[in-house]
């Protein structure tokens, strides 16, 4: 199914309902991305515009949605614990796509249930289609249980973590979220600021408090120290960053936590 196609309705709700695993929000989605077809006496001019593209319209919608709904939690989800949905829905409501994050799950099911090309579905999760192949890769291994957390790259990382701190010192909001996951999560624990989903979000967030933090090296890898004036680490930042992005930021601010963090601080560049 081509994204410049105009599948019928059936085939809309089935997507929608793939997506969204909900047969009311799936009817809702169609209901408002649903292109009425061309009129035949349509005009030459209106004749060379684009073909409507109602499957793209839903998939984004739908992505949204799924962004939302991650939004709305108390307690961001951690796309590397597989117990997350066992332990947060009653067995009988468990979908199996709730492992995965709201652009890994689009990507898997417009790609691997719905052939539609990687190079359509790229534009729609904001990648490029060589990421979005790996996105979906990613999704198809976690799926099958075989995904592991990725190993560190610690020249990626260090670069990510000074561009947003860098953004964050020069008021950049919108190079912050270009530096962000769409579906980047921020974690936290007691006394850290509190959890969030998104990039907006997480940018919103973290902004002002990494506009203070120095660099540092956080058990081995490139994150972000916020420090009492007595050098004492107040808060630390620890970055997961893959394909260049930052997916997860995790906040720590227990002193039980802390203790535990090798700390290492960095020099800054000369300016």
């Amino acid at each position: 199914m081509g994204l410049g196609t105009a599948p019928s309705r059936t085939r809309l709700l089935a997507l929608a309902h793939r997506l969204l695993g909900s047969p009311d929000e799936a009817a809702r989605a169609v209901s408002q991305t649903r292109r009425p077809p061309v009129a035949p006496t349509a005009s030459p001019a209106s004749a060379t515009a684009p073909t409507p593209a109602p499957v793209a319209d839903l998939a984004r919608a739908c992505l949204e949605l799924l962004r939302a709904r991650e939004s709305r939690r108390p307690v961001p989800r951690d796309p590397w614990d597989r117990s997350w949905p066992e332990s947060r829905r009653a067995p009988g409501d468990l979908d199996p796509l709730d492992v995965l994050t709201p652009s890994e799950r689009v990507v898997f099911v417009l790609h691997d249930e719905f052939t539609v090309p990687y190079e359509e579905i790229a534009p729609i999760v904001d990648r490029t289609p060589a990421a979005t192949r790996r996105l979906g890769t990613r999704a198809r291994r976690r799926l099958e249980g075989t995904e592991k957390m990725p190993e560190p790259d610690p020249a990626r990382q260090r670069t990510a973590v000074a561009a947003f701190r860098s953004a964050a010192r020069g008021g950049d909001l919108a190079a912050l979220h270009a530096l962000l996951d769409p579906d980047v999560v921020l974690r936290s624990d007691t006394g850290a600021p509190p959890p969030a989903h998104g990039a907006r979000a997480v940018a919103h967030a973290l902004a002002d408090r990494a506009r203070t933090a120095l660099p540092a090296l956080v058990d081995g890898v490139a994150g972000l120290v916020r420090a009492s004036p007595d050098g004492t680490p107040r808060t630390v930042y620890a970055f997961t960053v893959l394909d260049d992005r930052i997916t997860a930021v995790d906040a720590l601010a227990d002193p039980a936590h802390l203790s535990r963090l090798r700390l290492t601080p960095e020099t800054e560049p000369a300016r």
